[in-house]
């Protein structure tokens, strides 16, 4: 495989990784909007265990995406996972309790009846939901504004924040964005799997989730081309071993937006965002619940896609100090780890995907009020 080259399998990677994340977007994406959803779609008892085994059996499969995305993350690009997994600890401590909360609450809700008992779970369910959206987009927006890292002249990186520090203004209204969005995804989910009062809510909720995101995307991609941005300015070669502090990089306002003037092609990518939010909020108010969903899942792409077309080169830019910016020309394993990992995700990731499409042909069909009632459910 001379062919592949160290530039290229670094750009494969950065592609890969890029699948990955949106891949975890779009399927735990919906388990999460679900359980943002669950307190305002459902009313009864018999109407959450609906909402609730609506993914009770697809969640922990889906969360696969989510691991295979870290790993990637560890094996291909071990500089950003320090980084991002030092700097970002407490936030990412957040995210896992939240995490946790889901298969707690969806063991332990249904084992006593009390009503207090059940409503307390819910609500963990949400927070489960809530609490893991906001903060991958407060994420996304704080890898856009630059993280305070740096490294020194032996690569060892020190980090210059706070975990309060990360809740900007704009990393704030990313957060938002990623909610509703997966909102939006949870909602028209749900319209395909319900069925009744829960379907025509989780319609509404699809409908007015959509038409926010819209708004939320267009605000954030208008304060985009605003921010300072990163370029790199010089001394970087595609092929050369990973050293961050090769390069020098300079911070322009409007910086984001080079990639879209010199590759107009990549506009597709915030094209799919709002046009999937409009699709599938007119393709749920007519119900069509399925073309919703598929609509949905465009827009989950679009938006998780434009922050990394707008970025590259850039993974994970320094606000501290922007040489240490870790780009992928220079933050990459070297190219025999990439090409053997390579050559294992050829091999394992279609068996997943099958697995993934075998899974949920099996669980097709709706979610029923009788199906619940006769415990064909265990959620």
């Amino acid at each position: 495989m001379d062919f592949l080259d160290y530039a290229t399998l670094r750009v494969i990677w950065w592609l890969l990784l890029g699948v990955l994340l949106i891949g975890f977007a779009i399927m735990d994406g919906f388990d999460l909007g679900v359980g943002i959803l669950l307190p305002f779609v459902a009313r009864s008892d018999g109407e959450r265990r609906i909402v609730i085994n609506s993914v009770g059996p697809v969640w922990e499969g889906n969360q696969v995406w989510l691991i295979l995305g870290a790993g990637a993350i560890f094996a291909a690009w071990p500089a950003v996972y320090a980084a991002a997994f030092s700097g970002f600890y407490l936030a990412m401590f957040v995210v896992l309790c939240s995490l946790i909360l889901r298969p707690v609450g969806f063991k332990y809700r249904s084992k006593l009846e009390g009503r207090r008992w059940r409503s307390a779970w819910d609500w963990m369910l949400f927070l489960g939901g809530f609490v893991p959206a906001l903060i991958f987009g407060v994420a996304v927006g704080n890898a856009l504004l630059g993280a305070p890292f740096a490294f020194d002249d032996t690569l060892r990186m020190t980090y210059h924040g706070s975990f309060f520090g990360l809740l900007s203004p704009f990393a704030l209204l990313c957060g938002l964005v990623s909610t509703t969005m997966l909102a939006m995804h949870g909602g028209t989910y749900l319209a395909v799997k319900a069925e009744g009062p829960v379907a025509a809510r989780a319609r509404t909720a699809a409908v007015f989730a959509a038409l926010l995101l819209v708004l939320l995307f267009a605000v954030a991609g208008a304060w985009t081309a605003n921010l300072e941005g990163y370029r790199i300015s010089a001394g970087l070669a595609h092929d050369a071993d990973s050293n961050p502090l090769g390069k020098t990089v300079l911070r322009e306002s409007g910086a984001w937006l080079a990639n879209y003037h010199a590759m107009p092609w990549t506009m597709a990518a915030p094209a799919m965002g709002l046009l999937g939010a409009l699709l599938a909020c007119l393709a749920a108010w007519r119900r069509r619940e399925v073309g919703a969903f598929l609509a949905s899942g465009v827009s989950v792409f679009g938006v998780v896609a434009t922050a990394g077309v707008s970025t590259f080169p850039f993974i994970l830019p320094s606000a501290f100090d922007p040489a240490s910016s870790l780009t992928v020309w220079d933050a990459s394993s070297s190219r025999t780890t990439l090409l053997i990992m390579l050559i294992a995700v050829v091999l394992l990731l279609p068996v997943v995907i099958a697995y993934t499409a075998f899974i949920y042909r099996v669980l097709r069909g709706k979610v029923t009020d009788r199906q619940v009632e006769s415990d064909h459910f265990s959620y």
